[in-house]
């Protein structure tokens, strides 16, 4: 974590501090256009998956909030003076909501269309998201890896809602 705030640079910090903070619209846009495009073309088994997809990263969301209460971890730069955060996050910080809730949506997309350019795309905003929890120093790895595992692991479990 110290490598990463010694080699951060402002446009990759505008970069990650976007991720971060936009990760909600991707959390709930994806499964919100699905069951609109779902609706206007009378597809049902698109708004079948939106379902399997909101549900999914409800209960990611749902399952680390009660992991947060339960574990309480303080965030990195609370116990290392030396980790200076680009902004100062509130609440714990173990497992990161981030990781878990696009992990969750990741997963459950993939599932839902398994195409390698649903699958990639995916995917890649996910890490970038939970990535940018490290970067801006406000999650420890393990962190991000405990909410990657429970927001895939969600969406895995949830599978049968797709069917």
């Amino acid at each position: 974590m110290l490598n990463l705030q010694q080699s951060r640079t402002p446009p990759q910090t505008d970069v990650m501090l976007f991720l971060s903070r936009t990760n909600m619209y991707g959390d709930i846009g994806v499964p919100a256009a699905l069951l609109v495009g779902g609706i206007i073309s009378n597809d049902s088994q698109m708004r079948q998956n939106s379902l399997y997809i909101a549900s999914s990263t409800a209960v990611s969301y749902g399952l680390m909030v009660l992991i947060k209460h339960l574990v309480k971890r303080r965030r990195p730069f609370v116990q290392n003076i030396n980790i200076v955060p680009v902004y100062r996050a509130g609440s714990t910080s173990f497992p990161s909501g981030h990781a878990a809730t696009s992990f969750s949506t990741a997963m459950a997309l993939s599932n839902a269309y398994p195409k390698w350019y649903v699958i990639a795309p995916s995917f890649l905003w996910a890490g970038s998201v939970s990535y940018s929890r490290m970067y801006l120093g406000v999650h420890y790895p393990t962190d991000v890896t405990a909410g990657a595992i429970l927001g895939t692991g969600t969406a895995l479990l949830l599978q049968p809602l797709k069917r």
